[in-house]
């Protein structure tokens, strides 16, 4: 247990308290003619979840404190805060039933196949598609949090009115691209760990 560790645990015990805050939507208080709810407590906590993603994997490197253990609950901690999230979605109606089915099947996959690599002493770590995979679901997940048509402008351009549940939507779509991308990998990484294995066996027999 080390430090960058127990950043990642802690990132799994978030988890509840984000779907609590999530469970029914409840208004804060009313500011400059706009309605604040429960929805931007969501917001912060699903933000100090995502700077801890960030920080103990630096931390981990920076330190040379690399684990195996580390290697396991990092991306268990990501999987559990993002479909805590995404399942909320649904009954919000701010995400379809169905994409959240296929990633709660391709993340429940990848993790028993995960399981059964570690059992063989085979670590798969993530690789870029699934990385990038998270970082699209964790963006989504921010615009889906807040939910809510907003008139933005950005250096004096007016952009308009735009609604988040498209953009977090929109992304979390092609996070599906790469996460059955990512799943393909992980088959792949598993039958060459597997054949390796196989191979020694036979050479040492």
């Amino acid at each position: 247990m080390n430090f960058p560790n127990s950043l990642t645990i802690a990132r799994i015990f978030i988890v509840p308290l984000l779907v609590v805050v999530l469970v029914k939507e409840r208004i804060l208080f009313h500011f400059n003619g706009a309605t604040i709810t429960n929805d931007w407590i969501a917001l912060m906590i699903f933000w100090v979840a995502a700077a801890t993603d960030l920080l103990d994997g630096y931390l981990a490197r920076k330190l040379g404190v690399v684990s195996v253990l580390g290697k396991f609950l990092d991306p268990l901690a990501d999987k559990l805060i993002v479909m805590a999230a995404l399942v909320w979605m649904v009954p919000m109606g701010r995400m379809p039933a169905w994409a959240v089915v296929l990633l709660l099947a391709r993340e429940l996959s990848v993790t028993g196949l995960r399981s059964v690599a570690a059992s063989e002493g085979v670590v798969i770590s993530a690789g870029n598609e699934g990385k990038t995979k998270t970082a699209l679901q964790m963006i989504g997940i921010i615009a889906l949090v807040l939910g809510y048509p907003y008139h933005l402008s950005f250096v004096g351009l007016d952009l308009g009115v735009v609604d988040l549940v498209h953009v977090g939507r929109t992304l979390v779509y092609l996070s599906l691209l790469f996460s059955f991308a990512s799943a393909a990998q992980y088959v792949r990484l598993f039958a060459e760990a597997v054949e390796a294995k196989e191979k020694r066996r036979d050479a040492s027999a």
